[in-house]
């Protein structure tokens, strides 16, 4: 039997003035460095960034052919995708973050199902976190797998890890690329994928490894992030993606958890509640 052809694929990933050079180091040859390499690989850079970070930025430039876009300002995470997407020259699209480290095979598990499947518009997967080193695995986010299940779970929260995906270039402008929306750009844009229709797919296998500490929990709580939170719950209420009593249920947890709740007890929660343990 003949193997059908994988198809081509750009990749993206972002760096800002607060990333660690040597992490984005990581992170970058993690996507380099794959069994299947990606046809095209764009570095987004959001706002000024230190000299050290410049210098690594400007030698993948030099030595991999990275295609370097920047912003005069930083505009957050959503603006610097949606360049990605408008640049890229692939149907396909990987996002990967600053910090994190995928897996080898990744894309050529990904695209192995594209080329089976072509309709799906997102593909992600599954991943476990680390502190300091990725055999230190301290929890494993699962997210579900079919097409159905996934829509369900969007409901109650995002139903894909972020930097495991892939995602179809039309598909996502169609659905207006990539907005503003604090943390949770890719929420949002999953949102309104849904409701043009949009395929969705998730790997049982673990895609990425995701670097976490204390300072992941605090920028999951506080006022801002919750007013964030809620105004979308509402946008999907307004949009009968949900009904009112699971928009009331999803914005009081919300409340809960990352506004009454101090950082150590939030850390507790998503370790305990909302994370797989080895």
């Amino acid at each position: 039997m003949t193997q059908k052809a994988l198809p081509k694929f750009s990749a993206t990933i972002g760096c800002y003035k607060n990333d660690n050079p040597k992490d984005f180091e990581t992170a970058f040859l993690s996507i380099y460095n794959q069994t299947v390499r990606p046809d095209e690989i764009i570095i987004t850079v959001d706002g000024p960034i230190p000299p050290e970070l410049d210098a690594v930025v400007t030698r993948f430039e030099t030595e991999y052919l990275a295609v370097i876009l920047r912003s005069e300002q930083n505009n957050g995470q959503g603006i610097a995708h949606s360049m990605a997407v408008s640049h890229a020259k692939y149907d396909w699209i990987a996002i990967m973050d600053a910090d994190d480290i995928s897996v080898p095979d990744r894309f050529e598990k990904q695209l192995a199902v594209i080329a089976d499947h072509p309709e799906i518009s997102v593909l992600g997967g599954q991943i476990d976190e680390f502190i300091g080193t990725p055999d230190n695995v301290v929890g494993i986010r699962n997210v579900p797998l079919e097409d159905y299940m996934i829509k369900r779970y969007l409901r109650i929260r995002c139903p894909f890890n972020h930097t495991s995906i892939l995602l179809n270039t039309h598909m996502v402008k169609e659905a207006g690329n990539y907005q503003g929306w604090h943390y949770n750009e890719d929420y949002f844009l999953y949102c309104r994928m849904l409701e043009k229709g949009a395929v969705f797919c998730n790997l049982p296998d673990i895609l990425c490894h995701v670097r976490v500490g204390k300072e992941m929990y605090e920028r999951r709580g506080g006022w801002r992030y919750f007013k964030s939170e809620a105004k979308l719950q509402g946008w999907m209420y307004k949009h009968k993606i949900i009904a009112f009593p699971r928009y009331c249920i999803n914005v009081a947890i919300r409340l809960c958890v990352q506004v009454f709740m101090p950082n150590w007890l939030r850390g507790f929660v998503f370790q305990k509640l909302f994370r797989k343990h080895k």
